[in-house]
C-alpha cells in the first residue's frame, strides 16, 4: 500500500519579528514528549543537506504550542530517532526487504 504525503507549511516569528516558513517534515515521540521535525523552506540548489530543525510540542491553555529545542545533547538524540524513522519509512517502501 502507497502512502501519498503532502507536506504542510507553518510560519514561526522569530526572535527578531521575522516570519519564517518552515515545511513540516515529521511528528514524532520521543521519551513521552511529542516533537515536530521542520526544514526551512528554501530552495536552494547549493544545499546538499537539508536542515532540520526540532521543535517541542507543548500544551498551553489547552492548546498546542512550539518551543524550540536548544539543548545540545538532546537535539543529537533527537536527529538519531529522525534519522531512524526515516530510515523505517525508506525500507517500508521498498518493501522492507535490503
Amino acid at each position: 500500500m502507497e502512502q501519498e504525503y503532502e507536506a504542510s507549511e507553518i510560519t514561526l516569528i522569530d526572535e527578531g519579528g521575522n516570519e519564517i516558513t518552515f515545511i513540516h517534515v515529521l511528528t514524532f515521540m520521543y521519551e513521552d514528549e511529542r516533537y515536530m521535525a521542520l526544514t526551512p523552506d528554501t530552495t536552494s540548489e547549493d544545499d546538499d543537506e537539508a536542515d532540520i530543525v526540532f521543535m517541542h510540542i507543548v500544551k498551553a491553555d489547552g492548546e498546542d504550542g512550539l518551543e524550540p529545542v536548544e539543548n545540545e545533547v538532546l537535539l543529537d538524540e533527537l536527529f538519531e530517532v529522525f534519522c531512524e524513522l526515516l530510515d523505517g519509512e525508506d525500507d517500508d517502501e521498498d518493501g522492507g526487504d535490503r
